[in-house]
């Protein structure tokens, strides 16, 4: 029988989104879109002093914007939920129940200032810190004793001597030695599960057949097979990409900059964008793209070709490949994501009219790097009055400039028609009368009609302003103009 594809992302919601996350949702997403599979969205939020609800709708709200939508999981349901862990308890107590019954697991009663010290002393006697079992002994009347101290056990695996080993899709082959590793908790003192106990018993009963994830998993891996072959569960196929870097080559954080795609998302990137850019990291794809669309990047995609080293978050690259998304965009699709940033900007999107508003997009969106550039780039056609900076004020004090501002205006007033027509025939006759060309023609008429020295093509900045709005401007700049 062919093999059934099932994937997962399972985020801890004590935070927003790491963008390193991200990246591990859309490998898995890719995955499961490439092979036909299904891709399970479950929330692991057994850790009751750091998850939080709010948290867990942010995360929700940036995969949808992402667009990296779930087949199984929270919102949505399934045939193998629920899909968050803190309602799967009953699960997780019936597989301790198993372990305990075959003598896989013993209570621990040791504090964390007692592990504390066992890890110090450790350490300073240049061993490998790990727990030494010294529960493991205890007699009934001992474990009696300490209960009786108040003390609540946490439960601790009995980890076998032998080594673990696997072949991993992106590393090969991996052996870790069982003497290396302490018996370690599954269960904690508050009854809540911990993330190998749970993760194992989630991925056999939602049926998980591969596991795409970070390489700082690689260790869990090792324990989390132990459970498999103690349970009697097949365990699924692995696979570890590569981290996330800074340019420093350390693990990226915050001390980086923005790490979450939260930020990212205030910031003004195109979703598509950040899933580009993110898929490029530590991959690669056919033909060596670099813009590729959500749907090529599924149909390009291979796990194989991840790579093994650390990938260094560029985000002068993302800002990049933003701009060429953005220029890939209709003006009509960014009229909505654009909304919050004209309103920081000062503008109300609602008030504008509409055909204006969608030509003032149109004509700045190749200037645009993030979504956040839009009120300076859009500000001189959407305010009344154009404010001068000092590069292109300097340009209308040039001897040479008045004339030019006179001399258009003088045959936008003399000559009717369309706006490429009109702009032409302008153009035309100040060439023909004064002799000018190039930036001494036309650096006046930008710095006078968008109080700038760069920015769009001037025909489609006068087509925009209209014939009526670019004389007023001129007179504006040039008060001898009548």
């Amino acid at each position: 029988m062919a093999c059934e594809f099932r994937v997962r992302f399972a985020p801890s919601p004590t935070g927003e989104l790491h963008v390193g996350n991200a990246r591990t949702a859309l490998f898995n997403w890719l995955f499961a879109r490439h092979t036909g599979g299904t891709f399970v969205l479950r929330i692991e939020d057994t850790d009751e002093t750091r998850s939080a609800l709010s948290y867990q709708t942010a995360l929700i709200d940036d995969l949808t914007w992402l667009g990296l939508t779930w087949d199984e999981g929270p919102e949505k349901g399934g045939a193998y939920g629920p899909y968050r862990q803190s309602e799967r308890l009953d699960l997780y107590a019936a597989h301790l129940k198993k372990l305990i019954d075959a003598d896989c697991v013993y209570p621990c009663y040791c504090t964390p200032e007692e592990l504390e010290e066992e890890r110090r002393m450790l350490i300073l006697s240049k061993r490998m810190p790990r727990y030494l079992g010294k529960c493991k002994t205890l007699s009934d009347a001992q474990r009696r004793a300490l209960e009786a101290q108040g003390r609540k056990p946490s439960w601790r695996f009995k980890v076998p001597a032998a080594s673990v080993a696997f072949d991993d899709l992106i590393r090969g082959a991996v052996r870790i030695e069982g003497e290396a590793v302490g018996d370690f908790i599954i269960v904690r003192s508050n009854g809540m599960p911990a993330y190998n106990f749970a993760v194992v018993i989630d991925d056999h009963h939602m049926r998980i057949s591969h596991v795409i994830r970070g390489e700082d998993h690689l260790s869990n891996t090792a324990l989390q097979i132990m459970l498999y072959r103690a349970f009697g569960y097949e365990p699924p196929v692995f696979g570890h990409h590569c981290l996330i870097l800074g340019k420093d080559h350390l693990k990226l954080s915050k001390r980086h900059g923005a790490v979450s795609v939260g930020e990212f998302r205030r910031q003004g990137y195109l979703p598509e964008a950040l899933l580009n850019y993110l898929g490029l990291l530590g991959s690669s794809f056919a033909e060596g793209r670099e813009v590729l669309t959500p749907a090529e990047m599924i149909d390009a995609f291979a796990l194989e070709r991840a790579s093994k080293s650390g990938a260094v978050f560029d985000e002068d690259k993302l800002r990049w490949l933003n701009a060429v998304h953005l220029r890939g965009r209709s003006a009509q699709s960014l009229i909505s994501p654009l909304g919050p940033f004209l309103k920081q900007a000062g503008f109300e999107s609602e008030t504008i009219e509409p055909d204006r508003l969608l030509q003032v997009v149109d004509l700045v969106k190749n200037d645009l790097t993030t979504l956040s550039d839009i009120g300076h780039h859009a500000s001189p056609f959407l305010n009344d009055l154009v404010g001068v900076d000092p590069e292109a004020a300097s340009i209308l004090d040039q001897p040479g400039a008045p004339s030019v501002l006179a001399a258009f205006d003088r045959y936008l007033s003399e000559n009717e028609g369309g706006p490429q027509e009109l702009y032409a025939g302008a153009i035309g006759h100040v060439k023909k009368t004064l002799g000018f060309k190039g930036k001494a023609l036309f650096m006046p008429l930008r710095a006078a009609l968008t109080g700038r020295t760069t920015g769009p093509e001037l025909d489609r900045v006068f087509a925009v302003l209209g014939k009526d709005e670019t004389r007023r401007r001129l007179k504006n700049a040039c008060p001898a103009i009548r």
